[in-house]
């Protein structure tokens, strides 16, 4: 008999076990789809048989339905000491555990791995319940492709400090830049490839954000950094530094070596009422269409914030 069942858009096979393969110690473990965002994103997929093969045929025992996952992608068995693996088999895009390419290696808990553009994060041991409410919690604040702050967090925070900024008079910047010709990277290269491109960002700039400052991704390719008590002068420079870290060298992925430029909009809060979230995002998000119409691979403040009050 076999109890099959479906975890949101991921079917997983419980095939029954053959006479001489070992069932799993005790102790559970367990994937959470992290990416692509959708109905699935969440979803804990436990690990219940002594191994899987992962990929988008649909008689896999472990289907993950993305065009870039080979039709058998990925094997994920259990040893004789109870520790989990996973095995590339061969596949077109290859299988990552904290984005570094595998043969062949052993998981460990709270291992983040990658089939083609899927990506979950492992779970194991006698703390899995909690492990998971963690991942979860982290998963409403943060972004599963970049490991920064999401949309959702950074309108939160930005409405907080608006409110701060109101009350002490504080100066409050917003930085707003996306990639520039990114579609084209997309075209010539593959999903992939702009994936990477974007996980090379946020690694570059992630060192440079300040305890106190936001760094978000706002969708796509589009991104943000909060910088609160910092005029104007201030987010300029540090718009401009932003640039050329990323101007500064390509990213590689594979054997391909992409360059990749950024267009940055600039705005400041200070001393200033009715400014609402809404308002101080449209205020950048027009300085960043004037880069993008001006040549890209620059920074645009308001004027009006240089002028005196």
């Amino acid at each position: 008999m076999t109890d099959d069942y479906r975890e949101g858009g991921t079917l997983i096979l419980q095939r029954p076990l053959g006479a001489s393969e070992k069932k799993p110690p005790a102790g559970d473990a367990c994937l959470v789809n992290l990416h692509p965002p959708g109905p699935d994103i969440g979803r804990r997929i436990p690990l219940l048989n002594p191994q899987y093969i992962v990929g988008r045929d649909s008689e896999a025992g472990f289907v993950v339905s993305r065009s870039s996952v080979s039709r058998q992608h990925a094997r994920l068995y259990i040893d004789e000491d109870g520790n989990w693996w996973v095995e590339d088999l061969n596949s077109t895009n290859g299988t990552f555990v904290n984005e570094t390419r595998i043969k062949d290696k052993q998981l460990t808990d709270s291992d983040q791995v990658r089939f083609g553009d899927a990506i979950y994060k492992f779970l194991a041991g006698s703390n899995i319940e909690s492990a998971y409410h963690e991942a979860i919690h982290n998963m409403a604040i943060q972004d599963g492709m970049t490991g920064i702050h999401n949309k959702r967090y950074f309108t939160e925070f930005l409405e907080r400090e608006i409110a701060v900024c109101s009350r002490h008079g504080h100066p409050l910047t917003l930085v707003m830049f996306d990639v520039d010709h990114f579609k084209k990277v997309n075209d010539s290269h593959g999903h992939l490839a702009g994936d990477a491109v974007l996980k090379e960002l946020a690694a570059r700039i992630r060192p440079r954000i300040r305890r106190e400052d936001l760094f978000a991704r706002y969708g796509g390719e589009e991104f943000v950094c909060v910088l609160p008590s910092t005029a104007l002068p201030g987010g300029i420079v540090f718009a401009e530094h932003l640039r050329t870290l990323i101007e500064e060298r390509p990213c590689v992925f594979e054997n391909l070596t992409i360059p990749f430029t950024i267009s940055l909009g600039v705005t400041t809060l200070h001393r200033e009422t009715g400014v609402d979230v809404a308002g101080l995002i449209k205020r950048a998000d027009e300085n960043l269409y004037v880069a993008k119409r001006g040549g890209r691979n620059r920074v645009v403040p308001s004027l009006a914030d240089l002028i005196p009050a």
